[in-house]
């Protein structure tokens, strides 16, 4: 019989006498201790394999990130929290790491730093967040105010969803269909925008035709999109579905794609 197993024995016969209290203690404290060890046993069996052969006295980046991780479960742990507790303290905790506010952002003054970025062509000056600097306002002349989360949005390939990558273009198309409204609180998931690209002509560079086909929405909703963009000589232009199948046929003959 282990260790714990003893423990609990001791403290179902407890029950009922004046030592139960003192067996749950007990038991706390042991039960602590032994997932302390078994997970310093963990971090040890994770930075052997990632340090391979090399010294244990030489620096390894993965070997910091396991110990530092080690640290945090540490002080969680002598903090006595329930299965509950644990896993809103996580939640809390994956936000702050993220970079995520944990009470809604409201406008007002006080929570915007002036970025000294004015746009005289169009006519708006750029101010960021403060609590999130992800966050952006943007003030036109003519009093309207927009705003923008710039890691709101991910692209992923419609044939290849291990494919991810960030995109200007989506990012004007979304926040037009899915603004952002005051107060905001950001979802712990990403709106995934699954999209193609096709290059018609080499010197275009990477690609010059885009469709953005649907949307993933942070509550697992799937939306249909279905827009179609091709580079223009200052800025995407919108084409319609039979012009774009036109230029994915038109990179299988130029560039042999499959």
């Amino acid at each position: 019989m282990t260790r714990l197993s003893k423990l609990i024995k001791n403290f179902v016969v407890a029950r009922g006498n004046t030592k139960s209290q003192y067996c749950l203690d007990l038991f706390e404290k042991e039960f602590k201790k032994s997932m302390l060890e078994w997970a310093k046993r963990e971090i040890e069996l994770a930075c052997k394999r990632e340090r391979g052969h090399r010294s244990k006295y030489e620096f390894d980046y993965g070997c910091a990130c396991y110990e530092s991780a080690l640290k945090a479960y540490k002080s969680l742990l002598g903090d006595g929290h329930s299965g509950m507790s644990i896993g809103y303290t996580k939640h809390i905790l994956d936000r702050l790491i993220d970079g995520k506010v944990l009470t809604p952002i409201e406008d007002t003054p006080d929570i915007w730093n002036d970025c000294a970025l004015y746009d005289y062509e169009i006519g708006y000056s750029t101010h960021q967040c403060k609590r999130m600097s992800s966050l952006f306002k943007y003030i036109y002349d003519d009093g309207t105010i927009k705003y923008k989360d710039i890691g709101r949005f991910v692209c992923t390939d419609k044939d290849k969803p291990s494919i991810t990558w960030h995109s200007g273009l989506v990012d004007k198309i979304l926040d037009e269909k899915f603004p952002i409204t005051m107060p905001y609180m950001p979802s712990d998931r990403q709106y995934l925008v699954y999209c193609s690209e096709a290059l018609t002509d080499p010197k275009n560079g990477d690609f010059d035709t885009v469709a953005i086909w649907s949307v993933k929405k942070p509550n697992g909703d799937r939306e249909e999109i279905n827009r179609f963009f091709k580079e223009g000589e200052e800025d995407w232009v919108e084409i319609d579905a039979t012009e774009y199948q036109k230029r994915k046929e038109m990179e299988v003959i130029t560039n042999g794609a499959d």
